[in-house]
Formats: structure tokens, sequence, C-alpha cells
């Protein structure tokens, strides 16, 4: 119903007390919508870029602290998270002969932390306003907010362990080990598992989200970044970075069905679905450019040139528009899913690293 529909069928009612009553009613339903935000993190510039996708333009700059990188907003579209870390930024690890990372000691890395500086940053997207920081363990790098939106699941990168902090009381309430370097954390569609991917020696964790135990280990090429669910939650697929493959797992069976080469050059490392889960979009790193993948075959479908080093990857609410967030050239790239191909470059603070889509409520007119 339009504005002008709703003052209209108002008319004949306004005469009694429950008639202005309905009126105001209609009228705030009708005055209130979500409208998508692209909030991405800077990790050198320490902010939340916010990008209006209807303009392509740049609409605010959000201080959170250093070095932000992971960021999801809650269910309700309401509140935005971001992770961030004292910890000092390194460069990618040397590669041995095969294509597999060299981790070094990172004692002194370690020692000109500052952990003070660690947590997850609150963000009024209403107000557009930092609010808070929650505690979030060691070194919060990538995170996942529970399904009913009252908890958060951080990787904690340095000490080997999974946090889980109660948003309301701000209470970290559990902490779950898992192995060295854990760097994704991914909920699944029906909210009772949290995938955590490690680093090192490429484990997979399931974890059961009403117990907090671990109920599978799984194993795939070393440099596991991340993971995601199809809508149904019957796969699950991990990009590792170091080997650029892609593994499938079967979410039930809690094993891998296999692992696919990537094109020569890709680095994975983000990952989106499309609505429908028929195609999965990586970003390659190194690679400039994102990957169409077939989630039944997994073939892949096509390669989009974008910028230096993508990393976070996000698709608008309706799956038209990928937005990748490159590095190295401190900009994000639009992305018509349908045409598969880039068709505009948004500059987006340095070092631009995870990328989101909000539907933020808000309103028009008086109430």
């Amino acid at each position: 119903m339009t504005n002008g529909g709703a003052v209209i069928s108002c008319a004949g009612i306004l005469g009694t007390m429950f008639g202005r009553m309905i009126c105001a009613a209609l009228l705030m339903s009708v005055s209130c919508f979500a409208r998508e935000l692209v909030c991405v993190s800077d990790e050198k510039g320490g902010d939340i870029t916010l990008i209006d996708p209807a303009t392509q333009q740049v609409v605010g700059h959000i201080p959170v602290g250093k070095r932000p990188r992971g960021i999801h907003a809650s269910p309700d579209g309401r509140t935005l998270y971001v992770a961030v870390s004292g910890r000092p930024i390194e460069g990618p690890p040397k590669l041995d002969a095969r294509g597999n990372p060299i981790f070094q000691d990172d004692d002194d890395d370690d020692e000109k932390s500052d952990h003070a500086a660690d947590g997850i940053a609150v963000v009024d997207l209403l107000s557009r306003k930092f609010v808070k920081k929650l505690p979030a363990g060691s070194d919060p790098e990538q995170f996942a907010v529970a399904a009913d939106g009252k908890h958060l699941f951080i990787s904690n990168e340095d000490v080997g362990t999974l946090s889980v902090t109660n948003i309301d009381t701000g209470r970290v309430e559990h902490i779950v080990p898992v192995a060295k370097e854990p760097e994704g954390v991914c909920v699944s569609p029906d909210g009772r598992q949290v995938y955590v991917t490690c680093e090192t020696n490429g484990d997979v964790f399931a974890i059961d989200t009403s117990s907090y135990k671990v109920t599978a280990n799984m194993n795939v090429p070393p440099r596991p970044r991340n993971a995601i669910f199809l809508p149904d939650g019957s796969r699950a697929f991990v990009p590792s970075e170091s080997s650029g493959q892609l593994s499938v797992i079967d979410v039930k069976a809690e094993k891998v069905l296999g692992t696919v080469d990537l094109p020569r050059g890709a680095r994975p490392m983000g990952m989106v679905v499309s609505p429908d889960g028929k195609r999965l979009y990586a970003t390659t790193g190194r690679g400039a450019s994102v990957l169409v993948i077939d989630t039944v075959s997994l073939e892949v479908l096509n390669t989009i040139a974008v910028g230096k080093r993508p990393w976070g990857l996000a698709m608008s609410g309706d799956g038209s528009r990928l937005f990748a967030a490159n590095g190295p050239s401190n900009d994000v790239s639009v992305i018509d899913t349908k045409a598969e191909k880039e068709i505009a470059r948004i500059s987006a603070g340095d070092s631009p690293w995870g990328v989101t889509v909000v539907d933020v409520p808000e309103a028009t007119g008086s109430r």
C-alpha cells in the first residue's frame, strides 16, 4: 500500500479514537522500510566505509578501532559487529616449493600486540555510531553471528580457540579449543553447527552450538580461509588459499567428499552462494578475480577480473550484485551477476578487508 493509499483509507474512520489509532498504525507501517547498505572494514584505516549500493557512492565512515577485519550484522540489520585487533599487520607467509605456507615463530609479534585493543566493535547502524566493544578473546579476526542473534562465535588466531560471546551481557561464555591458527567461522543455515577452519594443518572443526562440543575434525589442504554452506545446509565448501583448491563437505555425514583444483594462480579466500544455491562465488586473492562455480558439477563457469588481491565478498539481497573488497588497490569492485562482469569500482578507505550487505531499517516522515 502506498503512503497516499493509507491516508485515503483513513479518511472515513478518523472520527473515532479507534480509527485514529488504526490510521497511525497504517502510516507507521508504510513509512518504515529497509534499505541496503554496503559496509566495508578498512584494516589499516581503522574504520568502516559505508557505501550506498544504489548510487555506488561512499556515504560515510565510522571509526571502530585497530585493524578491523571480520564484519557481520545482526539479524534485524540494526547493529554491525566488527572484529578489531591490536596484533601488528603481517605480510603473507612465505611458501615452500609445493606452495604451502611456511609458518614462523610469532612471539615477537605477540609481544608487540596491544591486546587491550582486541574485541568486537559494536556499531549502531541507525545512528551510524560506534557504541562499545565486546570482549572476544585474543586477536579476533573472523567470526559469525548466531542464528538467533544472541551470541558471537569468534576465532582467536594466536591461541587456537573459538570464543563464544553473549551479546547482551558481553561475557565470553565458552572457549572451545580447536587447532593452530583458526581463521574462518561459519554457522549452518539451521543454526545448529558452527564450522571453524584452521590455517596451519588444514583442520575444519564442526561444533554443536547447543553443547559447544566438537562433533567432527575434518582435514582439507592447507590454509583454509573460510567456509560456507548451501542454503539447504546439505553441503559446505572450504577454500584452501595455498593450494588453490576447493573442498566439498557432506554436512550430515561430516566428511570431506572431495577437493577440486581451481584455475592456475587462484588463491581462494572469501565466498558467497547465490540465493538459489546454484552458484558459488569466490575471490582469488593474488589472482585478482572472482570465480563463478557451479555448486553441483563444481565446474568453474567464469573468471571475473576485479581489483588487487580481493578478499572479502558479499552479495545483495536479490543476488544481482557482488561486492569484492580489494585490499592493495583500496577499493571495492561491484559485479553484475547476470552479466558476470565488473561494472564499477568504488574507493573504500585504507586496505579494505571484509564486506557485508545489510538491510538497515529506515524511516521516512514523522512518527
